[in-house]
């Protein structure tokens, strides 16, 4: 499994970016529903270590579990 960033509730803090052991987690071109850059998990990458959801401050825009169809690459 692998964490998902909720691209629509993220608020492109990345404060998820440096504490991935992995560096699984990686910006997008994109803006979002609000306007704002968002990163992306890279989920043949990710480890599950939860590193990103403890770092976010947005309630909600990360996910423990894969949902690909919230996190819009």
């Amino acid at each position: 499994m692998s964490y998902t960033i909720v691209s629509d509730i993220c608020e492109g803090v990345g404060d998820c970016i440096p504490v991935c052991p992995v560096e699984c987690i990686h910006w997008t071109e994109k803006t979002n529903t609000k306007g704002h850059k968002y990163p992306i998990i890279d989920d043949s990458t990710c480890i599950d270590c939860g590193a990103c959801l403890s770092a976010c401050p947005v309630e909600g825009a990360i996910l423990d579990d894969w949902q690909p169809e919230l996190q819009k690459p």
